[in-house]
């Protein structure tokens, strides 16, 4: 079986002139190489793609593979994370991980947090604002939260990210309108504690690897930013949980994953609120695998499953969904 790769290169973007945080979410190529190198492990051929102008170019000569394995999160726009799925549901390709509707909702935050609040999951009373003069229409409590609304890896979030007074929800929302080109996502801030569980596999089929808590050190805020993730070393450890509050985590992650029908493997990222509850934030069904750094392979490890485990369930997980 020939597995084809698809994914975005840091170091391509940076050439062209793009900023250290427009390719924040886009990888590098220790992470691309211990990948394939985890295929060729599991005993299956690889053959590197890239990106969706790459997948693109393939596709026109006639390239044809057994199976892709997608990681290309995109550069632009809301549905930049569906294009390459839905490319290949064009062409009749099977890939790994989901597909373009559920990276399209999960992508935009707010649309996840209806469709999981109206499934009745616990999630931050949210607010979009699309415009400054939305703001003047927020009504949440203080402290709030502000984040774009369709980025990851913690891109545009950082201290002044809580928000603790209208004035200043007022310059928080207007710099990151500004600055990214999309809807800000406000939301209450919840204080308590802060998880992150990985999950492999699909519908009933569907299993936590296990859960983690995102500790943060004496002089660090607590803040899941690009700065904190990218430093976390000397900011950040990681613990289990509880037997009590992995449980609760395990319960909640399935639930999201099934109700989004997410695919393979990913996480799901939770907050305790006031009282104890834990609250869905947001799920990334493009889960980062660099075998080192990623939280998804960290949170397994802590759990006692190997880079080379994880990764042979999640192929086998597709494998056995696209009826290979």
């Amino acid at each position: 079986m020939i597995i084809g790769l698809t994914y975005d290169l840091r170091s391509d973007y940076l050439k062209e002139g793009y900023s250290h945080e427009e390719t924040a979410e886009f990888d590098k190529e220790e992470t691309i190489a211990g990948i394939e190198n985890a295929i060729q492990n599991a005993g299956f051929e690889t053959e590197r793609i890239g990106h969706a102008r790459q997948l693109m170019t393939a596709l026109s000569a006639g390239k044809k593979w057994d199976l892709v394995f997608n990681i290309a999160e995109g550069m632009y726009g809301e549905g930049r994370e569906s294009l390459i799925p839905a490319l290949l549901d064009s062409y009749k390709i099977p890939y790994v991980f989901s597909g373009p509707v559920t990276l399209g909702v999960s992508l935009n935050k707010a649309f996840t947090k209806h469709i999981v609040r109206d499934a009745g999951i616990l999630t931050p009373d949210f607010f979009v604002v699309y415009k400054v003069e939305d703001i003047e229409n927020c009504k949440l409590e203080y402290p709030l939260f502000a984040k774009p609304i369709a980025e990851g890896t913690g891109k545009g979030i950082e201290n002044k990210s809580v928000i603790k007074d209208k004035n200043q929800l007022k310059v928080v929302c207007t710099s990151l309108l500004k600055t990214f080109k999309q809807a800000v996502l406000v939301e209450r801030f919840l204080p308590g504690r802060e998880f992150t569980t990985g999950i492999v596999g699909n519908g009933n089929e569907a299993s936590v690897v296990g859960s983690m808590e995102v500790v943060y050190g004496e002089n660090t805020s607590e803040i899941y930013s690009m700065f904190n993730k990218e430093n976390y070393e000397d900011r950040i450890s990681y613990r289990l949980p509880d037997d009590e509050t992995a449980l609760k985590c395990a319960e909640i992650s399935l639930k999201v994953w099934n109700i989004l029908n997410a695919n393979d493997g990913g996480r799901v990222d939770l907050r305790m609120d006031e009282n104890g509850n834990v609250n869905f934030l947001e799920i990334n069904p493009l889960a980062g695998l660099n075998p080192i750094h990623s939280d998804l392979p960290l949170l397994s490890k802590l759990n006692n499953l190997s880079y080379q485990e994880l990764m042979n369930r999640i192929l086998n997980a597709s494998i056995k969904r696209n009826q290979l």
